[in-house]
């Protein structure tokens, strides 16, 4: 398979350290594609299995953190944006700092090709649910959990019946966490700090739900999970951003 090279890779909620981390697909991905410089948009590594005493390292989970240190020695610029989940670096930043090559902030500007300014933000903070009742957001964590393990049963009797893969958890995540969102309305939130601090747009993740599009005069990117969907957004040198599937794109290229 040929190496894609970009402009900009932006990847969030990859969760290592839990059991539904698709390690293995991201280590695949970061082989394949290298980019000037690579976002890491927050819940990198959860730090609430760790808590709970819930935590799955496995092998594959440690080879992504060494792709992503092999970018940085070849000069890739790494860019950690802390989330929700890894939450647990935020005490230690009330200024912006570095750990070796890697920036770990809170937030980021990026620069597009044609001048653009977008906020490069996990979400979380303007997020109804983690901001107003974190307790929340933390049963829906262990609901999520539930619903992968019975989402993993359920595929497996319909592989044995000959029928392809359905997303019983993403399904019904995106039923309720929709229907969550729009009552507190995160991406008009997003929208409206962006219009107050002058950005034109913005890449966020979260909700675990790629899309591009445009709120309001707002360029509004969500780069998706490595937890089900596998995907990243990528900013090509000529401006243009897309999201990239990867079990998808692996499937076309067999």
């Amino acid at each position: 398979m040929i190496k894609n090279k970009y402009r900009s890779i932006f990847i969030s909620d990859t969760h290592l350290g839990t059991r539904d981390c698709k390690a293995e697909l991201l280590c695949d991905f970061l082989k394949h594609n290298t980019a000037n410089t690579i976002y890491l948009v927050g819940d990198i590594i959860d730090g609430w299995k760790i808590q709970d005493n819930r935590w799955k390292w496995k092998k594959s989970h440690t080879n992504v953190i060494r792709q992503i240190l092999k970018h940085s020695k070849k000069g890739t610029k790494i860019i950690y944006v802390v989330g929700n989940h890894d939450e647990f670096l935020r005490p230690l930043l009330p200024y912006d700092f570095t750990l070796g090559k890697i920036e770990i902030c809170n937030k980021s500007a990026h620069f597009g090709v044609d001048g653009k300014k977008y906020l490069v933000i996990h979400g979380d903070l303007f997020d109804g649910i983690t901001k107003l009742a974190p307790w929340i957001g933390y049963l829906g964590d262990k609901a999520y959990d539930v619903l992968l393990y019975l989402n993993t049963k359920y595929n497996w009797l319909r592989h044995k019946c000959g029928f392809g893969y359905w997303s019983f958890s993403k399904y019904l995540k995106h039923k309720v966490k929709g229907a969550v969102d729009f009552i507190f309305e995160y991406e008009n939130n997003l929208v409206d700090y962006c219009k107050r601090k002058k950005y034109d747009g913005v890449i966020a993740g979260h909700i675990h739900h790629a899309e591009i599009k445009e709120i309001d005069g707002i360029i509004y990117m969500n780069d998706g999970d490595w937890v089900e969907s596998c995907t990243a957004l990528v900013e090509h040198f000529d401006g243009r951003f897309e999201i990239v599937t990867w079990d998808k794109f692996l499937n076309r290229e067999n």
